[in-house]
């Protein structure tokens, strides 16, 4: 038996204009899975799209709880710069084509 995977929908630009999914996460079990594509020729267009979607996390969090953006995005800050010294995972990923 299956259970089954709590999916988000997809953003109303993507249903309306159309687009590419670059990266799908989920936590199963406690642990973080990712599917990607590499997509950007540069990894350092990486580090741009990475920094925005904690500016959107920031944004949600705000939306949801209250908490100041500025606050948010200093913890994530933090972690990224904690989880790039000494990782407390490697999770798994899975290259998409």
């Amino acid at each position: 038996m299956s259970v089954p995977f709590d999916v988000l929908q997809l953003p109303p630009a993507a249903l309306e204009r159309g687009g590419l999914e670059i990266l799908r996460a989920g936590v199963i079990d406690g642990s973080l899975h990712v599917a990607l594509r590499r997509t950007f020729d540069d990894p350092q267009a990486w580090g741009m799209a990475l920094a925005e979607i904690a500016r959107h996390v920031a944004r949600i969090y705000a939306m949801e709880t209250g908490t100041a953006e500025a606050v948010t995005l200093e913890r994530i800050r933090n972690m990224l710069d904690a989880e790039f010294d000494a990782p407390s995972s490697a999770g798994t990923t899975q290259a998409l084509k």
